[in-house]
């Protein structure tokens, strides 16, 4: 049985004390690999990038369940799947298991218990309710972003989210970093999730937000 290697379990260590460069050290360490292993299989650029950065809110949320003995890249690659079968049920796509392969450098295992996002169907009163969640939960985020004049933030997560616009072509647009995109983006995201939890909503309503991943 694999082990974590001592930084993987520093690394983990300093993500949990909050530490601001922490996320950054282990985007950087493991975003290239796991884009390659998704886009390998959708053959898109942009929408791999969105299925990696599920990956690393998948590993936010989860994190008080993480067990420190177990290798992070592998835990990482396993999100991974899960997202990415998501992603391919949410396109009428069907799935090959496993879909982590022995190059991708990472073992795939079947989410706990079978559970996954897709596993039912949502409904249209269920939809209606997580619509209304996220117009909230984005308003809020406007709100703030406008009182503090961060406008420059607001157009990169406008032709993110709105004009779908992959992180390098936001990067060259607005004279930024590629890893400055991605982390607006995973801070939106972050704090989007923050916020439609504390509306207290059903595990029924959003799953990915209790899914232990």
């Amino acid at each position: 049985m694999a082990h974590a290697a001592p930084s993987d379990q520093l690394l983990v260590a300093r993500i949990r004390d909050g530490e601001p460069d922490a996320w950054n050290e282990l985007i950087a360490r493991f975003e290239g690999r796991l884009l390659a292993f998704v886009e390998g299989r959708l053959g898109r650029r942009s929408a791999g990038e969105d299925v990696v950065q599920e990956t690393f809110l998948g590993f936010l949320t989860s994190l008080p369940n993480f067990q420190d003995s177990r290798p992070l890249e592998s835990y990482l690659f396993s999100i991974a799947a899960h997202k990415l079968t998501d992603h391919l049920r949410r396109e009428g796509r069907r799935p090959t298991l496993p879909l982590a392969t022995n190059n991708s450098g990472a073992d795939w295992e079947p989410p706990a218990g079978g559970r996954t996002v897709s596993s039912a169907m949502r409904s249209g009163e269920r939809r209606g309710m997580e619509e209304a969640a996220l117009v909230q939960a984005l308003a809020e985020q406007l709100a703030r972003l406008r009182s503090r004049n961060e406008w420059k933030k607001m157009a990169c997560l406008e032709l993110l989210f709105v004009r779908r616009w992959a992180n390098r072509d936001v990067a060259t647009k607005l004279e930024m970093s590629e890893q400055q995109v991605a982390n607006f983006k995973f801070e939106f995201i972050a704090r989007l999730r923050t916020l439609v939890r504390k509306q207290g909503l059903s595990e029924d309503v959003f799953p990915e937000l209790h899914e232990k991943a």
